[in-house]
């Protein structure tokens, strides 16, 4: 079995991620613990609400209870990005050029990489952010559908609707598909290059969870989006021009009443870690659906995992506090 190096933190643990090797784990307490050559701790926000990793650099971007969009460096430095008073900031995203999403109430705000702020107006509350893979973009997931709003030039939004609300929102990496979670038990998704077409057959509906879907992945060159919210992770293909339609799921790490919590996949390989309701973490490799266990049940839920670069080792984090870091080459 993979060795574990154990951290206990007290209360929540929101996210863990991987800056270049060093693990950083974020708690809802508005704490940052930092584990280069010991565990240093980082005084980020009075209430933490969300913590991502920039896809666009080494840094950490998060957003708190005290207004402030904030991004951390490898090396435990932190610039304020956004000061919003009396307003809590849940909802951030990373984009190219240094640019940066986040979301207060009906608007989408994107903070340009020269400190230009633009303001987008929603109809109904931001919900969730993600900046397109191609061309600065973003789209702001709302109530009943999402929208597209080009940052640098004067198109027009364009209006992606499904009755629902929508409570998260990613983009593949290719950028010909857009997925939302929803607060229903179900993901919903749209083929973009259809979506001026104006029909229905552009829609992907990714029903039958037995819960609400908190935690999504894609692999490695986006031929999987992997899922939480059953007994066993759910995983679709995206491999075809059409993504899922028409297509089932593969169902991974299947276990009869234990509810998959969080879902991550390895950044070279098609392995997929999968984190449970009651702490434990098994290991699949989608060939062949071989499972190895990463880390036996713990205290809490796991709510959160990352990969390094390499891909060699996971670093978990739980409601509980109980985290830790795997190494799989072990």
């Amino acid at each position: 079995m993979p060795t574990v190096a154990p951290l206990d933190l007290e209360g929540h643990v929101v996210a863990t991620h991987f800056l270049g090797d060093i693990p950083l784990f974020a708690t809802a307490a508005g704490n940052i613990h930092r584990l280069d050559g010991g565990e240093k701790v980082i005084e980020a926000h009075q209430g933490l609400l969300t913590c991502i990793r920039d896809p666009h650099s080494a840094t950490l971007l998060t957003g708190g209870e005290d207004g402030k969009v904030l991004r951390v460096g490898h090396d435990g430095t932190v610039t304020e990005l956004a000061h919003v008073p009396r307003k809590w900031i849940s909802v951030v995203a990373g984009g190219p050029q240094n640019a940066i999403a986040y979301g207060v109430g009906k608007s989408s705000f994107v903070r340009l990489g020269d400190g230009t702020i633009k303001e987008f107006k929603e109809e109904r509350t931001v919900e969730a952010i993600a900046f397109a893979p191609k061309g600065l973009r973003i789209a702001a997931a709302r109530y009943n559908g999402v929208t597209l709003h080009w940052v640098a030039t004067a198109g027009d939004p364009i209006d992606l609707d499904w009755k629902g609300a929508h409570t998260g929102v990613t983009f593949s990496a290719d950028g010909k598909f857009l997925v939302t979670t929803m607060q229903e038990n179900a993901l919903h998704g749209w083929k973009l290059d259809a979506a001026k077409g104006g029909t229905d057959a552009r829609h992907m509906r990714m029903t039958g969870y037995p819960a609400k879907v908190k935690s999504i992945s894609w692999s490695v060159k986006c031929k999987w989006l992997a899922s939480s919210g059953a007994p066993a992770a759910i995983v679709w293909p995206f491999a075809g021009k059409d993504g899922p339609m028409g297509k089932a799921p593969l169902e991974l790490g299947t276990r009869s009443d234990i509810m998959v919590t969080n879902v991550a996949f390895h950044p070279l390989e098609e392995v997929l870690a999968i984190g449970f309701a009651d702490g434990m973490i098994l290991g699949v490799r989608l060939a062949d659906q071989k499972e190895a266990l990463l880390r036996r049940p713990g205290k809490g839920a796991i709510t959160s995992m990352s990969w390094s670069n390499t891909g060699k080792l996971l670093a978990f984090a739980s409601e509980a506090g109980d985290c830790g870091i795997v190494d799989i080459t072990a």
